[in-house]
């Protein structure tokens, strides 16, 4: 059985308890499951019984059946008290997952700090609003996902169940649409774009497929399972953001005007960084080859050059030709 599938069906019953106003007998809680989910007494008085070591559950006995119920008082938690700071904590991460409006995760979260600001005293609303005074946040360039809210939907069923898709994709490389059987892993955002990892059985390999860029999806009765092993941060790890390819290490030597503003990020796992004469600073790191690279290198300008390898330092400068029509 899917670990997940157990979690989410124990979700499930609990929140059927806690909209419940009596105790509820076990045919009624097997009843409350979709019908997908494994509606087995046995399996659901063990999932009950896991339930127990984590909340209040009561078990009652009448004319010999069990009924479980929840303590008075616990289906609402009472008001909770927000400091400044982390009201402002609040309202900037829904700022920061902006991104993903029309999705079930931004629809929580909306509905979450919503709740927050119903429960201040009357005249406080415009608090919210005199925070954004103190602190603004840029998300910088990123996609929109509310169109697509339905694929990121069956996505994440998918995931859950454990089954495969089938889906038509649209190459932005090769200018095709084809169509695909994959086995869903995880969806991962990054650089302002969501992305399904997942086995593609055309390709025989772990594949990053951009979800706006798929055009149509199904959810299959074919099971499938993350390979032991296969660690998905791993598997991202070599990419600088989010392209992959061959590794190859890297050396940059960045100019003095430049180096203030390098030294202080974090640009990769692998970097290093070791001062260089005149104020500038040397930055090596092992990373994918690929265009994402070389666009990185170049919007550094005039401030930055290439030491190693020597492949790379010539594409950048093939790339800077063309930039000027040479």
């Amino acid at each position: 059985m899917a670990r997940n599938d157990q979690a989410t069906r124990q979700f499930l019953l609990l929140a059927r308890l806690e909209g419940a106003r009596r105790a509820l007998s076990l045919q009624e809680l097997v009843s409350s499951l979709p019908e997908d989910y494994a509606r087995h007494h046995r399996t659901v008085r063990r999932d009950l019984e896991a339930l127990e070591l984590q909340f209040p559950l009561i078990v009652e006995s009448h004319h010999g059946r069990s009924y479980w119920r929840l303590p008075e008082g616990y289906r609402s938690v009472p008001q909770l008290a927000f400091s400044p700071t982390e009201l402002m904590a609040l309202v900037f991460s829904r700022d920061l997952m902006k991104p993903l409006d029309g999705t079930p995760v931004k629809a929580s979260l909306d509905s979450a700090v919503a709740k927050v600001e119903a429960a201040l005293p009357p005249g406080s609303a415009g608090y919210i609003v005199q925070l954004r005074d103190y602190l603004s946040v840029g998300i910088g360039p990123h996609k929109s996902y509310r169109q697509h809210r339905e694929t990121i939907a069956k996505l994440a069923r998918a995931i859950e169940r454990r089954r495969s898709v089938r889906m038509r994709y649209y190459s932005a490389s090769r200018n095709l649409t084809t169509r695909r059987t994959a086995d869903p892993y995880r969806l991962w955002y990054a650089a302002g774009a969501l992305y399904l990892i997942a086995y593609c059985h055309t390709r025989r390999d772990v594949r990053m497929f951009a979800v706006d860029r798929i055009r149509s999806l199904t959810l299959t009765d074919q099971p499938c399972q993350m390979p032991l092993g296969f660690d998905i941060e791993s598997y991202v790890q070599d990419a600088l953001v989010v392209m992959r390819g061959n590794q190859v290490e890297v050396e940059l030597l960045f100019d003095q005007k430049t180096a203030g503003w390098v030294k202080d990020r974090q640009w990769h796992p692998s970097q290093r960084m070791v001062a260089a004469k005149g104020g500038g600073v040397r930055l090596i790191l092992r990373v994918a080859d690929t265009r994402e690279l070389l666009g990185w290198i170049l919007s550094f300008g005039a401030g930055v050059e290439v030491v190693r390898p020597d492949d790379l330092r010539d594409r950048v400068r093939t790339e800077a030709k063309k930039i000027i029509g040479e």
